[in-house]
């Protein structure tokens, strides 16, 4: 089957390329509905990542978050027409000890492998989940990324003693938000503590039981578990608030992105017996706990489409070039109807 792929071949710039989809037995076809744009695919488009990066990975289709509806699938296991989300995580090899997404050997979609900017894209059968029936298909389009956090919070269980009584997150942006909510959902009765820079950002953290500035923090706070989702040069302060707010032997959790070393207060670290630990990306169980929270609590679909910025139909190359123009300028999420 003859497939279009959208790849980007420099900063700013798409070309249309041809390949072929192979109908066989291990083969899904999905065609793309909703494609979500992420700070990862930005700095590819915006040619911010280092030039040495920018030579090994280009040309690339970008687009790591995305659902859309079975055309063919050789497995038997699903529908044409049906509704399912993409995972873009690809492992190769079964581990024991060490997660899908952090094997070596695995393959993550928009980085240095093809993502979803196609007419068509071929997904092994266990990269595909359906979505429940009535879930919003803007938000599940980034299901990927609520994916993330869904992780963080799973690995807190696995890493982290039993009180959870208080929890704290810091960063306003997209992420918080996420994991704040994700935290909220899986622990209804844990009090939630967001803090942030931005006190309008801050606003939108209804779910909180309490928001702070970061310069505002009270003399008094402490937490249980904390996780960081600032990322860039904002985390090392960030770190360094959660050491001393954190009470001894709890967990401190890096989901922030950073491109420079950071630096932590070991000391403290020591003292109190903390444990830091890092997440990334996903796997298929994060994704399946993710679609059933969704399935279980409508009202965190509901808050979730709170941070849509943009809803972009994409016809053609010009359209993804405003859908990226357009999410450099809103610090939602950007959602493009996948017209093609």
């Amino acid at each position: 089957m003859l497939n279009t792929v959208y790849r980007l071949v420099a900063p700013g710039r798409f070309e249309v390329e041809f390949s072929d989809v192979p109908l066989e037995e291990n083969v899904t076809i999905v065609r793309p509905t909703h494609l979500s744009i992420c700070h990862a695919d930005q700095r590819y488009y915006q040619g911010l990542r280092p030039q040495d990066v920018l030579r090994q990975k280009l040309p690339m289709a970008l687009i790591h978050e995305g659902i859309g509806e079975v055309v063919w699938d050789g497995s038997g296991k699903f529908k044409p027409g049906q509704r399912v989300v993409m995972i873009p995580n690809t492992p190769f090899e079964e581990n024991s000890y060490i997660a899908e997404n952090y094997l070596r050997t695995s393959k993550f979609r928009s980085s240095g492998y093809d993502g979803y900017m196609q007419d068509m894209v071929d997904m092994r059968p266990d990269r595909v989940l359906p979505v429940p029936d009535g879930i919003d298909p803007v938000v599940a389009a980034f299901t990927e990324l609520v994916s993330v956090s869904t992780h963080a919070v799973r690995r807190m269980k696995k890493f982290s003693h039993t009180k959870l009584e208080r929890i704290g997150i810091w960063g306003d942006g997209n992420l918080g938000y996420l994991t704040g909510l994700v935290v909220k959902n899986m622990f209804p009765d844990t009090k939630l503590f967001v803090f942030g820079l931005n006190r309008n950002k801050l606003a939108d953290f209804s779910f909180a039981d309490e928001v702070y500035s970061v310069s505002e923090i009270p003399d008094d706070m402490w937490l249980d578990q904390a996780f960081e989702c600032v990322g860039s040069e904002g985390s090392r302060a960030a770190i360094d608030q959660m050491i001393d707010v954190i009470e001894p032997e709890g967990t401190l959790s890096l989901l922030g992105v950073s491109e420079n070393p950071v630096g932590i207060n070991t000391r403290m670290v020591l003292e109190k017996g903390l444990i830091l630990y890092g997440s990334s990306r996903s796997g298929v169980d994060d994704f399946r706990e993710t679609l059933k929270l969704y399935d279980e609590n409508p009202e965190l679909v509901s808050e979730l489409n709170r941070i849509v910025g943009n809803i972009v139909d994409v016809k053609n190359i010009s359209d993804m070039n405003r859908a990226f123009e357009a999410d450099r300028q809103t610090p939602g999420k950007t959602i493009m109807l996948w017209n093609k």
